[in-house]
Formats: structure tokens, C-alpha cells, sequence
């Protein structure tokens, strides 16, 4: 069986407030020996996968989306992707979309 292995959890500094992400492997718990089977795999996370993102004392449960490319993560709202570490793209939708700036904790 090969995995490419993700982070359990990392952390940044997101307009001013620290942000930290934890990994949640619910797809592989759920599926277990299947997950070699399922096509829809990127960067080692399963369908059912997802994030817990706390930030400015709010816990956000992101499921992750089937979106090509890098993982990223959803609940329609709120979105998030780390396709690069030193600067991941976090969003909310209000109205419109906006954008915070996310930098690295030191």
C-alpha cells in the first residue's frame, strides 16, 4: 500500500490571528482496505477526508470537495486549500468572496 503521507496538523498566521489545521482521515476509517480501490485520491486524502480548521476562537469541520488538483476543502461557506504551504488560500463567502492572507507560524 502506498500513501503519500499528509500532515496531521500545521499552523499560520491568517490576517492578524493564528490559524492551525488538523487532518481528519474520516474516508480511510470509513473505507479501510478499499482505499486502494478508490480513484478519487489526491495527495494521500480519500473522499470523506477533511479539515478542522480553528481560527479567532471558531472550529470549522471542512469536508474534503472532489475538486481536481490539490485537496481542497468545503462546507459552502468556507473553503481552504494548502496546494502551497507558505501561502494556503482561505476563503468565506458573505455576499461576495473573501479572502484572507495567510502567512507561515514562526
Amino acid at each position: 500500500m502506498l500513501a503519500i503521507p499528509s500532515p496531521v496538523s500545521a499552523d499560520w498566521i491568517c490576517e492578524g490571528d493564528r490559524l492551525s489545521v488538523e487532518m481528519i482521515d474520516l474516508g480511510r476509517e470509513a473505507m479501510g482496505a478499499l482505499a486502494d480501490a478508490i480513484p478519487n485520491t489526491a495527495a494521500g486524502t480519500l473522499p470523506g477526508d477533511g479539515v478542522l480548521i480553528h481560527w479567532r476562537g471558531v472550529t470549522l469541520q471542512l469536508p474534503r470537495t472532489n475538486n481536481a488538483g490539490a485537496p481542497s476543502y468545503t462546507d459552502g461557506r468556507w473553503w481552504w486549500r494548502a496546494q502551497d504551504p507558505d501561502h494556503p488560500e482561505f476563503r468565506q463567502r458573505r455576499g461576495g468572496v473573501e479572502t484572507y492572507r495567510c502567512e507561515p507560524w514562526a
